[in-house]
This record gives C-alpha cells, sequence and structure tokens, in this order.
C-alpha cells in the first residue's frame, strides 16, 4: 500500500457550537470491589481543549478509560453526543471518539503508514472496501504530522517522540473531532513533550477537535489546555480555566504541596513552583 496521491483531499475541521460532546453523569467507576472514582459529574463541550490533573492514583486513566468506553461504570452513565456510550454500536462510537492508551504497542513490524491505514478501519465495511479517500486521508495525515518521510519504518524502531506522532496520525486518519490522550507524553524528555503538545494544540486549534489529555506536568497543562479538570481520590475537585484551578490552595489540598504561582514568563498561564511537599 502507498501513501502518497496528488489530490488528498483536507482533513476535515469541524465547527465548535458549545454543545456538550461527552459528559459523565453520576459516574462510578470500580475494579472489583475497589471503588476509583465515585458521584463524577463532567460535561466536555464541542471545541474545547481540557487536561485532567491530579496526583498518582486518582482516577484519571480509569475516568479516561470510562469516557472511551473502554471501562463499563458500575453505576452512572457516560453520554456521547447525548447518547448512552454503551449502547451505542462500536463502529459509531470509532467514528465519533479517538483515544490514544498510555504508551500504546504496535504489532511487532507495523509500519507507520500500516499503523496509520488501521484509523479507516471504522469506515469501512464489506460494501464499501479501501479506497482512494481512504489512501488521501491517510496520507494528509503522515503529511500534517511530518510523518511521511518515516511512512515505511516499522514503528518499534522509531523514537519515543516519533511513536507518538505515529499514534495522532493514525487517530487523525480515524476522522474523528474527539480525542482522547491518555498521558502522552510519558517517558519523553521536555523537548519532546514539548514536540507532542504542540501538535496536540494544532489538532485542537487548526482541525477543531475536541481533545481531552491525562497530564501530569502541571506547567504543561496550564499552558496548552483552555480547562482544568483536577481530581483527588476519585472526586472531581475543581474545574475551571489554568488560573481559577491552580492556586496555591488547591495545589495544597489536592497535591499536598506547598507552592507558589507566579505567571508563566513565555505564555502567562499560571506556573507551579513547588516548595515543599506537606505531610497529612
Amino acid at each position: 500500500m502507498t501513501t502518497s496521491t496528488p489530490d488528498a483531499p483536507p482533513l476535515s475541521a469541524p465547527t465548535s457550537d458549545g454543545r456538550v460532546r461527552l459528559a459523565a453523569e453520576g459516574l462510578r467507576l470500580a475494579y472489583d470491589d475497589r471503588v476509583v472514582v465515585e458521584g463524577l459529574d463532567l460535561t466536555l463541550t464541542d471545541g474545547s481543549f481540557t487536561a485532567i490533573v491530579g496526583p498518582n492514583g486518582c482516577g484519571k486513566s480509569t475516568l479516561l478509560r470510562a469516557l472511551g468506553r473502554l471501562l463499563r461504570p458500575a453505576a452512572g452513565r457516560v453520554l456521547l453526543d447525548g447518547r448512552a456510550i454503551q449502547r451505542t454500536p462500536t463502529r459509531d462510537v470509532a467514528r465519533a471518539l479517538g483515544l490514544l492508551p498510555q504508551t500504546p504497542v504496535a504489532p511487532a513490524g507495523l509500519t507507520v503508514a500500516d499503523l496509520v491505514a488501521r484509523g479507516r478501519h471504522p469506515h469501512q465495511s464489506w460494501l464499501r472496501q479501501w479506497s482512494a479517500e481512504d489512501e488521501a486521508v491517510v496520507a494528509e495525515a503522515l503529511s500534517w504530522t511530518d510523518m511521511g518521510d518515516l511512512a515505511d519504518r516499522p514503528v518499534d524502531e522509531l523514537s519515543g517522540g516519533q511513536r507518538q506522532r505515529a499514534w495522532i496520525s493514525m487517530a487523525l486518519a480515524q476522522g474523528t473531532d474527539l480525542i482522547l490522550l491518555d498521558e502522552p507524553t510519558t517517558y519523553l524528555d521536555l523537548s519532546h513533550q514539548i514536540d507532542v503538545l504542540e501538535l496536540v494544540a494544532r489538532l485542537h486549534a487548526e482541525r477543531g477537535r475536541t481533545v481531552v489529555v491525562v497530564l501530569h506536568d502541571l506547567n504543561l497543562a496550564a499552558r496548552y489546555a483552555q480547562r482544568l479538570v483536577a481530581m483527588r481520590d476519585g472526586v472531581l475537585v475543581a474545574s475551571g480555566t489554568p488560573h481559577e484551578v491552580l492556586t496555591e490552595q488547591l495545589l495544597a489540598d489536592v497535591f499536598d504541596l506547598e507552592a507558589r504561582v507566579v505567571p508563566d514568563p513565555v505564555a502567562g498561564s499560571p506556573m507551579v513552583v513547588p516548595v515543599r511537599r506537606l505531610r497529612r
């Protein structure tokens, strides 16, 4: 399969109208008898960029898995475009929502082009097989993420940053306008963290994607996201703009951290300067 075409159509850029795309209502999430998230309500509007933050083990990734229909709630429900996601056909979910798990793994030897092509599977059926349109969308996704020159490389030979760009290319080719990313900067050095988050920010700003990302780095979350959702012990503690959420009091209450919050000299967003850990 080749990945170039002279007439690749532009990937669609959905418009933002403020409607609720994804919502959690009274969500309880558990693994066997261990409750991880309890009574959580959350709404995510079209065209928003939200970062979920909180200490290790607070339920961030568990929440993202439930929002992506990878985990069935013990109570409550997740709504995708107003429909209960558990009752929505899998193909319909895959056409609306893309989820990139933490440290995804591709089959050994799979090339970048073949990985990105897998994003087109939700659009195919017995009656609609691989087409010139699919070829064009894959080529455009690779070009947009600057991965075209690496299309024939096996994914397992790429650097960490390149692998993340390949997976984001697949999500872009999938054609979904709602993308969930679970700690996409894990194990990356700072320059590659910036590279990946700049790409995600472009997806939001230039392609109109609604983005939900779990991040550990509060300063990067504040710089790139429009809205922060802070969790502790499976409960949503605060939600709002970075300036509203990242206060010294919240850092003490949620992260057990004494810190100073100052303006980021580059972006003007709140920047957390740690002082010491607080003992409870």
